[in-house]
C-alpha cells in the first residue's frame, strides 16, 4: 500500500493537522488545517506531493480554522466533514475572535461525508465513519488495508474525545468508539487531533477510560 502520513502540529492548541498522499501517484492531501498554513506548506514541499483536496474531521477552530484560506489560495475541493457540524462552520469566524485564530471564516464543503461514504487520495481509498459525540458531525478516514485511520478527536492515546462542547454527546462518544472503530481491528494505527499515535489494539486494551466505556 502507497499510502504515506505526515503530522504538522499547528495552532497553539498544537492540533494534529496530517498530511497524507500517495506514493505512487504523488497526489495527496491535508486533514484539518486549522492554522499555520506556512507549516503545512512546507511538509507539502518536503513531501514532494501535489495537493488535490481537503479533508475535514470536524469543525472545531482549531481544526478547520484555515480551511477556507487554504482552499481558496491554492483551488482545492473540501470534502468532510458531516453535514451536522454545519453550525460550528457557520460559527467559525465567532470562535476564531473567541480564541485569538485571526483570519479563520465559515466555508462551504464542496462534499458533506456521510457514514459508509469513501474519499480518495491519488490511488488511495479511504472509508468514511460517521463518529458523533465530541461533535455531532465528526467522521473518521480510515484505510484497513493500509493500517490507518486519521479518528479527529474521537480517541487519543490514553484518553477519550471531550463531550461538554455544544452539542457534544458522550453516550455517542462511548459507541463511535466501541461500535465504529475498534471493530475495524487492533492493528490499525491512528493519528488523533492531539498527542501521540497508538493503535487501536492498545487503546482498547490500556486505555483507561475505554475500560471504564467497556467493563465499567
Amino acid at each position: 500500500m502507497s499510502l504515506k502520513a505526515m503530522i504538522v502540529p499547528v495552532t497553539p492548541f498544537q492540533q494534529n493537522s496530517s498530511l497524507i498522499w500517495c506514493e505512487e501517484t504523488g497526489r495527496g492531501a491535508v486533514i484539518d488545517p486549522g492554522g499555520d498554513l506556512d507549516r503545512i506548506r512546507a511538509a507539502v514541499a518536503k513531501s514532494g506531493c501535489t495537493l488535490e483536496k481537503i479533508l475535514i474531521t470536524h469543525a472545531h477552530i482549531d481544526h478547520a480554522g484555515a480551511t477556507a484560506e487554504l482552499a481558496e489560495a491554492e483551488g482545492l475541493p473540501i470534502e468532510g466533514p458531516h453535514r451536522d457540524d454545519l453550525f460550528l462552520i457557520e460559527s467559525l469566524a465567532e470562535q476564531g475572535a473567541r480564541y485569538g485564530f485571526a483570519g479563520a471564516r465559515a466555508f462551504e464543503p464542496s462534499r458533506w461525508l456521510e457514514d459508509g461514504d469513501t474519499v480518495t487520495v491519488g490511488n488511495i481509498t479511504l472509508a468514511v465513519r460517521h463518529c458523533p459525540g465530541h461533535t455531532p458531525g465528526h467522521v473518521v478516514f480510515v484505510s484497513a488495508e493500509a493500517g490507518f485511520a486519521a479518528v479527529g478527536d474521537v480517541l487519543f492515546a490514553g484518553s477519550i474525545g471531550r463531550t461538554d462542547f455544544p452539542r457534544g454527546n458522550h453516550e455517542q462518544l462511548i459507541s463511535s468508539i466501541r461500535d465504529r472503530l475498534f471493530p475495524l481491528g487492533d492493528d490499525i494505527t491512528f493519528i488523533p487531533g492531539h498527542g501521540p499515535v497508538s493503535t487501536f489494539g492498545q487503546e482498547r486494551r490500556a486505555n483507561p477510560f475505554v475500560a471504564d466505556m467497556l467493563f465499567g
